[in-house]
């Protein structure tokens, strides 16, 4: 991408009050989703005090609230 065209895909973000460098845009479903600097398994990873299981019941809980947001 040019960086003119960088620049104003910023400049419409913020408008939105999106401010985050890394967003994902679904022009299918008109939606936005910022994405986080890291992933919840790159915090469950080096966490390392869940047992598997609720690593997974945490992630799946995640995932579930933020679909509930963008809906």
């Amino acid at each position: 991408m040019d960086r003119q065209t960088a620049n104003e895909l910023r400049s419409i973000l913020t408008k939105m009050n999106i401010t985050k460098g890394k967003v994902k845009i679904d022009l299918n479903n008109d939606t936005i989703e910022v994405e986080d600097d890291y992933s919840i398994d790159d915090i469950l990873d080096s966490a390392g005090v869940l047992t598997p299981e609720q690593a997974k019941q945490l992630a799946e809980e995640v995932k579930k609230m933020r679909e509930e947001e963008w809906n």
